[in-house]
């Protein structure tokens, strides 16, 4: 698909990614993916915006994966939107019966019409030849948004969001001691249990929630996502997988610490995870569910751990990431190499569909788009996909709001410490909302 593109300069690039968002908010379909400036060996941009769907894809999970590899290979365009985690019924003989309130489909990507990508002081803007006559008057209009958003009165937190607990302390500790008892018959090694906080009849206006979550967070990976009348704020600092060409990589994280304003202590905090036994053993554990993952679709013995149990800061956390990486043939499809590891290690476990099994039973609420990824294909087939945590869902036509934390969950588990790190996890989603 033929794509008209210009370049034009921009003074203050975190004035004008504000803007652009304001600007893109009155279309059906956005996705804005924005590093925050946190640049890392595989950085491409410091943000992409597509807007207004020419074609799309909305499905359940039945096919899914052979869905998109024919809208992929079909369109040979850029394509933007999500894969959920209940996919997992697509790739394996597993199903999700438990409630959810957000009812968002399972899988859904568009071509989108106009494309911004954002890198230093130039954002390059990508039409379709069918709208390229407005490329220069959009640009013109970007740039005298006003960033000062005025945000609807009705839906400004004039009522109150009432946020509840799915699962109470006392049930979520007996759920983790389950859990334990299957770790110690060695039923599994690992999972990743998590809860659901909820509102329901929640006004909110989506755009201003997730510029607040973004400030606080600042993470790599954040996500702005509307399609009609469903909306992701996501704050997440964890990449799912990326391909460059023939190269694939994987950032799974396990392991999280709190900061602390003393820099001695906050610096303290950082050694006291690297040398944590419990959370390397955790992340180790992902580490070699990854590889065996990624090796389903690699070149022989082309599967490496690049970085081990790297300890990385962010705003709200310091946490602990491994980079795998392994090769591909090029003749080797984009989709099958998602679909032979999703969903990811990390919000899995091991043995990883033992551990899925065991989730479905423990938690009460179908994880959707929580804990699945938000990217993109480019026309080549390479790719870039997060996961979606430390993040805030919503319906805005049920006018239901839903965030999940989870953590991992090993022999050296115990429930009360779990449950500390959920509501560590949980403390950006609350202020924003409160």
């Amino acid at each position: 698909m033929l794509r008209a593109t210009k370049v034009f300069s921009i003074e203050h690039p975190d004035i004008f990614k504000q803007k652009l968002l304001i600007w893109a908010n009155q279309f059906r379909e956005v996705v804005f993916l924005d590093s925050n400036n946190y640049h890392h060996k595989y950085s491409n941009f410091d943000a992409i915006l597509a807007v207004d769907a020419f074609t799309s894809i909305k499905t359940d999970y039945f096919n899914a994966f052979e869905d998109l590899h024919q809208y992929q290979t079909h369109t040979k365009d850029w394509l933007f939107g999500y894969l959920s985690y209940d996919l997992k019924n697509d790739t394996e003989a597993l199903q999700s019966k438990n409630f959810d309130g957000l009812a968002f489909p399972d899988l859904f990507f568009f071509q989108p019409k106009k494309l911004f990508f954002l890198k230093g002081n130039q954002v390059e803007m990508h039409y379709l030849n069918l709208c390229d006559d407005e490329l220069e008057e959009d640009f013109s209009a970007i740039i005298t948004t006003n960033t000062i958003c005025d945000f609807a009165p009705e839906a400004s937190g004039l009522r109150e969001i009432k946020i509840q607990q799915r699962i109470s302390r006392e049930a979520y500790l007996q759920k983790v001691s389950k859990m334990l008892e299957k770790i110690h018959h060695g039923d599994i090694y690992e999972a990743n249990f998590c809860m659901e906080f909820f509102a329901e009849n929640a006004a909110i206006y989506p755009l201003e929630i997730y510029q607040k979550l973004n400030a606080i967070s600042q993470p790599p990976f954040a996500v702005y996502f509307k399609n009609n009348h469903h909306f992701l704020m996501s704050a997440s600092p964890e990449r799912y997988l990326k391909k460059e060409g023939t190269k694939v990589i994987s950032q799974p994280i396990k392991g999280t610490a709190r900061r602390n304003s003393d820099a001695i202590l906050d610096e303290q905090s950082k050694v006291d995870l690297e040398n944590n036994p419990k959370e390397r053993a955790e992340n180790i554990m992902i580490v070699d569910l990854v590889r065996n993952d990624l090796s389903r679709t690699a070149t022989k013995g082309s599967v490496e751990v690049e970085e081990l149990c790297g300890i990385y800061t962010f705003k709200q956390v310091h946490q602990m990431i491994s980079t795998v990486v392994s090769q591909v043939e090029n003749t080797t499809s984009a989709v099958e190499i998602i679909k032979t590891t999703f969903p990811m290690g990390s919000m899995t476990g091991a043995p990883k569909i033992s551990a899925m099994k065991i989730i479905e039973e423990l938690e009460e609420t179908k994880r959707g788009l929580y804990s699945g990824a938000v990217g993109y294909f480019s026309p080549d087939g390479d790719f870039d996909f997060n996961v979606v945590i430390r993040s805030i869902l919503y319906n805005s036509k049920n006018q239901y709001l839903s965030f999940s934390v989870g953590s991992a969950i090993t022999s050296e588990a115990t429930p009360e410490g779990e449950y500390e790190e959920c509501l560590l996890k949980a403390k950006a989603m609350f202020e924003v909302l409160n």
